[in-house]
């Protein structure tokens, strides 16, 4: 990271200090019962999100980190512990209700993009909004594409796309909606270095300029460096220090 990309990091952390908490875990724990024993995969983590917060989850292959994401997003449902998003607990509300919740104040990159071959890089981008009722959908989907430089591929379906452009696209709908959160799950994995390099600029960009707290999931320490705050897991287990 250059010196004006510290300076930028450093100051995104020190404005997110005073921020009121936006994503808070206690005693999250996620087991899976096999035939021979009951595995843990996430064992009572209790952390702490400030809004605009760029906080990387950290951790080898296995570690616990995209199960960890899950429960702190909703997608998943703990064997025990809480969870809140912006004040709201996520275990207390069903299913409908986490999804609505997420609709309003989430968006997900995630390293397998999830795009739906049989819509369009516009139409792609448009579903979320179309889902919440929004207005304009076109317009603020083909003003988001523009911003990920893919102004000249809206009519492309993701087949027709590259690796690096597929996941612009997500990138592009994780952000159309304008989410207070972004939970990225190895949002490079499938990318070329130089690829991720620019998927990753887009994701700080949007830390920076709009203050989304972002959570990002990854086993790059360079990339995790470039996060105001890190989180290791290990085993299913936080270490916060």
């Amino acid at each position: 990271m250059n010196a004006q990309g510290e300076v930028e990091r450093q100051e995104v952390a020190q404005a997110a200090k005073d921020s009121p908490v936006i994503v808070r875990a206690e005693g999250l724990t996620k087991q899976v019962s096999t035939p021979d024993h009951v595995l843990t995969i996430v064992r009572e983590a209790t952390l702490e999100v400030r809004a605009g917060e760029a906080v990387a989850i950290l951790g080898a292959s296995g570690s616990g980190k995209s199960t960890l994401l899950g429960l702190l997003a909703g997608l998943d449902v703990p064997t025990s512990g809480r969870a809140w998003i912006d004040g709201e607990e996520l275990f207390a509300l069903n299913e409908d209700g986490r999804a609505r919740l997420r609709g309003r104040m989430v968006g997900f990159v995630f390293q397998s993009f999830q795009l739906l071959p049989a819509l369009t890089a516009l139409e792609n981008v448009m579903l979320p909004l179309e889902l919440a009722g929004g207005k304009d959908a076109a317009a603020r989907a083909r003003l988001v594409l523009g911003r990920v430089g893919l102004a000249d591929r809206l009519g492309h379906y993701p087949r027709q796309l590259s690796g690096g452009e597929q996941q612009r696209v997500a990138v592009a709908r994780a952000f159309v909606t304008e989410p207070k959160i972004l939970f990225a799950d190895e949002p490079t994995g499938n990318l070329d270095s130089a690829t991720g390099e620019q998927v990753i600029e887009l994701l700080f960009e949007m830390n920076r300029e709009r203050g989304t707290t972002l959570m990002l999931v990854t086993h790059d320490e360079a990339l995790a460096s470039r996060c105001g705050r890190r989180i290791r897991i290990s085993g299913g287990e936080l270490d916060k220090g």
